[in-house]
């Protein structure tokens, strides 16, 4: 064979397999493995997106007098993010205060009360002995002539009012137990009233339910405020997730719990580890934040991939792509 049938053949073998090549590039099977094959990888690209906590006063109308943190600065779980004028409240824990001790002191002098009260009523109780007794002796010695009528009469008249004075008396102590009774009640309502008052003077500073990063302040310090104004925003960056759309023809091959890789282009060397938390039981349309309309009407899947974060790399607002190990399609 001659050199110039070899170059023939070769350039022959050539032009098939640029044929080839165009042919699958106009196929499906091209196109599917680019989208990651259907037993290979699924590519997927969202957003990354943090919990975050938007904060505000809670009852308290005020003006703001600390507001020490900007946007972008770390705060530890606790820290005081803002907080107002509590005057006003402080002067209210402090008349709660001075009625519960009032109060208090009406249920001890209730108290003493009922204990005098009982001490009556045994003095009674004693005296009302004593007359029967007296009335026993008159009688007796009125039988045996003795004593006149009116001997007999003046000690049973005495005990009837011995009797009278412990009836009287006992009602008197029953009435002073109730007083016990309505103090305890008022000094139970103080204490709850003061309790209020901390409570409410707790809402006058605002802090960090956990570890994070200011992300928005939406008030300056001196503004005055009213209960559910957003003061600060704190992200969670120990818990972030990919916020990601999946293409309806994908949707069975993903499964809830499956391990994705997660990569940026900000830290392209570094790989971080997900997890499929949450897939959308409804269809959607493409965001409109997809340029171009054949994109935006197609239907897609919001999933959502929790993502180990412990070095803060990945912040709300980051691009980031996920790559996943499809599962074949169609088969559960």
């Amino acid at each position: 064979m001659t050199k110039k049938k070899i170059l023939l053949l070769t350039a022959v073998a050539i032009a098939l397999a640029v044929a080839v090549v165009i042919a699958l590039l106009e196929s499906d099977i091209l196109a599917d493995w680019r989208r990651g094959g259907r037993n290979h990888a699924l590519v997927l690209s969202g957003n990354i997106e943090a919990h975050e906590s938007v904060l505000s006063f809670n009852t308290v109308q005020s003006r703001i007098i600390q507001l020490p943190f900007n946007e972008g600065q770390w705060v530890k779980k606790g820290t005081v993010l803002a907080a107002v004028d509590d005057a006003d409240y402080r002067q209210q824990v402090a008349i709660a205060e001075a009625n519960l001790a009032v109060q208090e002191q009406q249920l001890g002098a209730a108290l003493q009360n009922v204990e005098a009260a009982h001490k009556t009523i045994a003095a009674d109780e004693a005296e009302l002995a004593q007359r029967k007794l007296d009335y026993r002796r008159n009688f007796d010695l009125r039988q045996q002539g003795y004593v006149s009528a009116a001997a007999l009469d003046q000690a049973d008249t005495a005990l009837k009012q011995a009797e009278a004075v412990l009836e009287r008396d006992r009602a008197l102590a029953s009435v002073a137990e109730r007083n016990v009774k309505v103090a305890q009640a008022a000094v139970h309502n103080g204490r709850e009233s003061v309790d209020l008052a901390r409570i409410v003077l707790g809402y006058t500073t605002l802090r960090a339910p956990f570890d994070g990063v200011v992300t928005v302040r939406q008030a300056e310090l001196g503004e005055v405020v009213v209960p559910g104004t957003p003061v600060v925003t704190v992200a969670d960056l120990d818990h972030v997730w990919l916020r990601a759309y999946l293409n309806e023809t994908d949707l069975s091959r993903v499964r809830l719990g499956q391990a994705a890789v997660v990569t940026t282009d900000s830290y392209p060397r570094s790989r971080y580890a997900g997890r499929i938390s949450f897939i959308s039981s409804k269809a959607e349309f493409t965001p409109k934040s997809v340029e171009t309309h054949a994109e935006r009407v197609t239907l897609v899947y919001r999933i959502k991939i929790d993502i180990d974060n412990p070095t803060h790399e990945l912040v709300p607002g980051m691009p980031a792509d996920a790559s996943l190990e499809a599962y074949p399609a169609g088969k559960p």
